[in-house]
């Protein structure tokens, strides 16, 4: 197992490492920008360095002086969390280059499946099933007009390079589609440097379900089962659960099965994650694989008994996989929920401040993931997660309960929060029938919101 790692994140996400590390008895290098300085986790770093100014360009994302770090505090291995440069090729390559173990997948798996046109190829051969769409980028608004009369209205128009539903754009007719193409290539080469767009037929009523992989140096790979995350708002995720209400035992070791196939045979190693939207016929479609650990991954680890974190440590060492497919056992229901720094009420706009009171339950299958104690502040240069309360369950209707129960009795103080909206959710039909999609959200939203400025 590594001495020292380097955490090359911040907030809940370095927070969430460090407990993995410190149960193996790995010591932990923090890093903080100026605005994070003073946050109450760091105190748990065996030593903690200050990285730059508050803006994450100089900062978190300074591969430069992340590096540097590294090598000062003598760490031999570097953890990139989830966001920021976790699914950078060229850090990990400048990492490998140094002898610094990247805690993921090698530089060139992160690379080519970091371009969505590449990954879509390669998982194709493979043998995953792919939305219908075009073979490669649309480079001009005539190639996407083609591509567009080809699949069928509606359409989804992506950025290659892209993640958290940046650079994407829906077009419903043809007349939409410039405007779509348009907006979608600028928003692009704003948020990547990069404005190539690849087209698919876009599922409208889908579900979004992905399959959480682990795969060893040896090429052993298992699934660790399937998370539903159609609660979502600009795909970006509210609820999470496993397993999903609306997948079989059969389609999950079907599915589940080809994917750790799939991802082993195309020389994956350590955690990732393949994402895949489910139509209204129950037909599974590669979207997307993400070359890390996902901020839901605790429902996965809760029905599984696993910490993945140790299992992406112990992968990263080459140490082999300490089971095979048939040692994976799935017991009962797990349901997450983001709890955000934002008032739905006012178009989710982010609330940083301080946390003048924190009071959070855990216990009787409630899981509390955060970075934060009473008195720390979220600043507004970064995302605005407060925690993920995550609550277990026999079944799912326990499950729900006690969600339910525990964001009730959260006490947070300070900053409005997404905790109102969360309960209305879990209370709400389409919820609780397991009926919902990804349009559910948005549909709640205006019922009981009404509209609202983006």
């Amino acid at each position: 197992m590594f001495r020292r790692v380097l955490i090359a994140n911040r907030g809940e996400v370095a927070a969430r490492v460090l407990r993995s590390c410190k149960r193996l008895g790995v010591q932990v290098v923090a890093v903080a920008s100026e605005a994070d300085r003073g946050l109450g986790w760091l105190q748990d770093a065996d030593e903690v360095v200050l990285l730059g100014p508050a803006r994450a360009a100089r900062s978190y994302l300074d591969q430069d002086a992340l590096l540097e770090v590294a090598r000062r505090t003598g760490a031999t291995a570097v953890h990139p969390g989830w966001g920021f440069l976790a699914e950078n090729a060229t850090f990990a390559a400048r990492c490998e280059a140094l002898g610094l173990t990247f805690i993921g997948p090698r530089s060139p798996l992160i690379r080519a499946m970091g371009d969505k046109i590449a990954a879509r190829t390669t998982m194709a051969k493979l043998g995953m099933p792919l939305i219908p769409g075009s073979p490669g980028p649309v480079s001009t608004l005539a190639e996407a007009r083609r591509e567009a009369d080809r699949v069928g209205y509606p359409v989804l128009l992506k950025a290659a390079a892209g993640g958290g539903g940046r650079g994407m754009r829906r077009a419903y007719a043809p007349d939409q589609l410039q405007a779509a193409f348009e907006q979608a290539s600028a928003e692009s080469q704003s948020a990547f440097g990069d404005g190539s767009l690849y087209l698919e037929k876009l599922i409208v009523g889908g579900r979004h379900i992905e399959f959480q992989v682990l795969v060893d140096h040896f090429g052993h790979g298992v699934h660790l089962g399937e998370r539903e995350c159609s609660i979502q708002r600009r795909h970006q995720k509210l609820l999470e659960e496993s397993p999903s209400p609306v997948i079989t035992p059969a389609q999950r070791a079907q599915v589940g099965g080809l994917v750790a196939e799939v991802v082993a045979r195309a020389g994956y190693r350590n955690a990732g994650t393949v994402e895949m939207l489910r139509d209204q016929d129950g037909q599974l479609y590669f979207m997307e694989m993400n070359t890390r650990l996902q901020v839901e991954h605790p429902v996965s680890e809760e029905i599984t008994g696993l910490d993945l974190v140790e299992l992406q440590l112990r992968v990263a060492c080459n140490e082999p996989l300490p089971f095979d497919q048939s040692g994976v056992r799935f017991k009962g229901h797990a349901i997450e929920a983001r709890v955000n720094a934002e008032d739905p009420a006012q178009g989710f706009r982010p609330s940083p401040g301080r946390i003048t009171r924190l009071e959070l339950p855990v216990g009787d299958g409630v899981r509390v993931d955060t970075h934060l104690r009473g008195g720390d502040r979220i600043p507004p240069q970064y995302d605005s997660m407060i925690c993920k309360v995550i609550a277990w369950g026999e079944d799912r209707a326990q499950a729900i309960a006690r969600l339910h129960g525990a964001l009730s009795a959260s006490v947070i103080e300070g900053v409005p929060t997404t905790i109102p909206l969360q309960l209305k959710l879990l209370e709400s039909e389409p919820f609780r029938s397991g009926t919902y999609d990804t349009t559910t959200l948005d549909t709640l939203l205006g019922a009981w919101y009404g509209p609202h400025p983006a």
